[in-house]
């Protein structure tokens, strides 16, 4: 069998294409999900555009070393201390984590064929690599893959530190965060 590997691309400007390429992967990465209001691809690039508008944005798209094709997007920015992100949570974050800010890992997404190959785990390297923040954080929602997904962002060195319900149509999710420095 051949080894599958990726060329990451990172970018912190947010143009047409980028954000073409990001919708025809969600739509694979969320297919199973689409008829929930809360993850159509409409409600998504809606997301998407208001987040490539905030302080600190990036995003790097995994591309498939044999074909180029895309296979995987991690993007994020940052968040303030006084952000919502922040005064959404049922209970105030942990002292280590109030008052400063961090990056906001937004949406993390592999195509299902390359899934368990660890495409995730180098994009959100990539995506945190030299940022300047103390801190990253990210919601998830605790049945994503039967519990797994935040199984596998706990063997990242996340921890809980709250729960969340982003919008009103959105399920409630737990918060975690870590440190990015040693």
């Amino acid at each position: 069998m051949t080894e599958r590997t990726v060329r990451l691309r990172k970018h912190i400007s947010y143009a047409s294409q980028v954000r073409e390429v990001l919708g025809k992967m969600y739509e694979q990465v969320r297919a199973d999900l689409l008829h929930h209001p809360n993850y159509k691809l409409d409600v998504f690039l809606e997301r998407l555009d208001r987040h490539a508008g905030e302080a600190g944005w990036a995003v790097v798209v995994a591309h498939d070393t044999t074909t180029g094709e895309p296979v995987g997007y991690a993007y994020g920015n940052t968040v303030a201390s006084g952000d919502r992100w922040w005064k959404r949570m049922s209970t105030p974050p942990p002292g280590r984590y109030a008052g400063r800010d961090a990056v906001a890992v937004k949406e993390i997404g592999v195509i299902p064929e390359w899934r368990g190959v660890g495409v995730s785990r180098q994009m959100h390297d990539e995506l945190l690599a030299g940022r300047l923040e103390p801190h990253a954080t990210l919601m998830v929602n605790p049945s994503a893959g039967e519990g797994k997904v935040m199984r596998l962002y706990e063997g990242w060195g996340y921890e809980e530190i709250g729960v969340v319900q982003p919008s009103p149509d959105a399920p409630w999710l737990v918060c975690m965060a870590r440190n990015i420095h040693p």
